[in-house]
């Protein structure tokens, strides 16, 4: 069944309607009809079966017929902390991010990110990502876009961290470990994890996450690239201490 995001606010319209972007994609491209059903969501965790009410040039008109429950959402809150790549890089990073699950995603700009954008192409390109998370939503069948902050700087990076259960920093430092489920302890809520840009951390960058407790981690003996890295530590965490393998471990 097709999905799509409806804006909260029209959540309590008589009469809700779909997006312009949408709109015009159910009638020029799907071709659906008065009568289809659909599925929508609000970007807040609602989401409801419906059904299309009326198609005219002013839009498409839906009937909201009931609240779904979805499961779709992680129970582990990710925020992933990525050094600033080229854009093209972070672009498909977002839609990646969103499929596994992620809560929020911060840039930061690391002593080694190769771009630094302005300020008004940052904010183009913020709006950007948000735009693909929400396309990537509509895919992917979670009920909730990923939240994305603004760039930061390294040092407002570290702070964001202060609330999370557990802080991961991975580099390729000869003193790190593997990322391991921990024994003895409940698993973490809230994991706040930190990737490199293409470069990589600097020496001075890694010793300032391990005074702010930080944990470092590694992926093993292959050095990858910093947006491999990203989504496979997020995997990582998700099948260690999310919705993606949980079942088994508790098997073990």
């Amino acid at each position: 069944m097709r999905r799509f995001f409806i804006a909260p606010d029209q959540i309590l319209q008589a009469h809700p309607r779909l997006g312009e972007e949408d709109a015009r994609h159910v009638r020029t491209v799907l071709r659906l009809q008065p009568g289809a059903p659909v599925v929508v969501f609000d970007g807040t965790g609602a989401e409801y079966e419906a059904r299309i009410d009326a198609i005219d040039a002013r839009g498409v008109t839906l009937a909201l017929l009931q609240r779904l429950i979805s499961e779709s959402e992680s129970p582990l809150e990710i925020t992933l902390a990525q050094g600033y790549l080229k854009d093209k890089k972070m672009d498909e990073l977002v839609r990646r991010l969103t499929e596994l699950g992620v809560a929020h995603w911060l840039p930061f700009m690391a002593r080694r990110s190769v771009p630094s954008p302005d300020e008004r192409r940052g904010q183009a390109r913020h709006q950007r990502w948000q735009k693909i998370s929400l396309e990537a939503v509509k895919q992917c069948r979670r009920n909730r876009p990923m939240t994305i902050s603004s760039p930061v700087s390294f040092s407002e990076a570290l702070a964001a961290a202060a609330s999370c259960d557990l802080k991961l920093f991975f580099w390729e430092g000869p003193e790190t470990q593997p990322l391991h489920r921990p024994v003895g302890r409940s698993a973490p809520a809230r994991v706040f994890i930190m990737i490199g840009p293409e470069g990589g951390f600097a020496p001075d960058e890694q010793q300032a996450a391990r005074a702010q407790g930080f944990q470092m981690v590694g992926m093993g003996p292959r050095i990858l690239r910093a947006e491999t890295a990203a989504v496979t530590a997020c995997a990582l965490a998700q099948f260690l201490f999310g919705d993606m393998g949980q079942n088994v471990l508790d098997k073990l």
